[in-house]
């Protein structure tokens, strides 16, 4: 078989992968892209070392540490290698299923742990700060209505941006929301977030809306995006993360912020107040409980703390 053969059959069993991801796993696109570029990343690596034949059918756990090492001497961080071979890892198990390949080479091979961090949180004083930072122009309310929505709701920014219209139910004060994997679940939402929505849609969305006209937009069908930009288009991911970044920055706390954040504050002050584990983790989409109690390490780190500080023999 031929070089140009052989790098066309990569191609081929790469590309039955992400159908493979799309149908059976019902992944998300961030993830089948991610996988990909893991997975061509690797195949380059092999090229440059004179042995695709070896990728399919020869793939020892020599070669899989060899780029391991390649992968620290680009002083990748630890979090990025853990995702590569896991990428990897799964792709060579696909091969194993559609018998390519006997054994997953991957399988023999330890990865680098990684530390496990307690996720930074804001405390109540901190979080309600922050939501009363933007003013009431039509741009103030739609951010306020933002960082609200992001506490009330424990949403991720993806899950935000991509909320329609018609996924809300202010009667039950309940939202829609697609999460990982294009899963759908119920959130809540208070009367306060409730209320600051209300106003946004009342007062704000429909002005920005109206700006389309004036960049070129067409205006006989509008989109149903709940948050807009300021030129009536959807808001973006990105753009949701500029919107925090830029009141966290104003906020000026000495904390690693990111828009991620929130969604930990949400998840903390919760159990914190009595919430149980499973409500939790069915309010957060998180598929298994393992990654929810994350969160109470932290409510038993803080105990500690205030422990610590306040007992006079501790």
């Amino acid at each position: 078989m031929s070089k140009n053969e052989e790098l066309d059959t990569i191609d081929q069993l790469i590309e039955k992968f992400i159908l493979y991801l799309k149908i059976e796993k019902n992944a998300s696109q961030h993830t089948i892209h991610n996988y990909q570029r893991d997975i061509l990343q690797f195949v380059e690596f092999v090229s440059r070392q004179g042995a695709e034949e070896a990728l399919l059918i020869k793939t020892t756990p020599i070669l899989i540490r060899s780029y391991l090492a390649y992968l620290k001497s680009e002083q990748y961080a630890k979090a990025t290698i853990m995702r590569r071979i896991a990428a990897l890892r799964s792709f060579f198990r696909f091969l194993c299923r559609e018998n390519i390949l006997s054994e997953n080479a991957f399988d023999a091979v330890r990865t680098p742990k990684l530390e496990k961090k307690l996720p930074v949180f804001l405390d109540t004083n901190e979080i309600s700060e922050l939501i009363t930072l933007p003013d009431n122009s039509p741009l103030g309310l739609r951010d306020r209505a933002v960082l609200e929505m992001l506490y009330a709701t424990g949403a991720r920014v993806s899950e935000l941006a991509g909320i329609n219209l018609p996924d809300i139910d202010f009667t039950s004060r309940t939202i829609i929301v697609s999460g990982k994997g294009a899963k759908e679940r119920i959130v809540l939402i208070g009367r306060s977030a409730a209320r600051i929505l209300d106003s946004y849609l009342l007062s704000s969305r429909s002005k920005l809306c109206a700006q389309a006209g004036k960049y070129g937009r067409q205006t006989g069908k509008v989109h149903q995006r709940l948050f807009v930009n300021n030129r009536g288009g959807a808001l973006t991911d990105r753009s949701i993360r500029r919107i925090v970044e830029k009141y966290v920055e104003a906020l000026a706390i000495k904390k690693n912020v990111t828009p991620h954040s929130i969604r930990h504050t949400f998840a903390t002050h919760l159990l914190d107040n009595g919430a149980d584990l499973r409500s939790v983790q069915e309010l957060l989409g998180h598929v298994n409980l393992s990654t929810t109690q994350l969160y109470t390490h932290v409510s038993t780190e803080r105990l500690k703390a205030s422990y610590k500080k306040s007992h006079p023999r501790a």
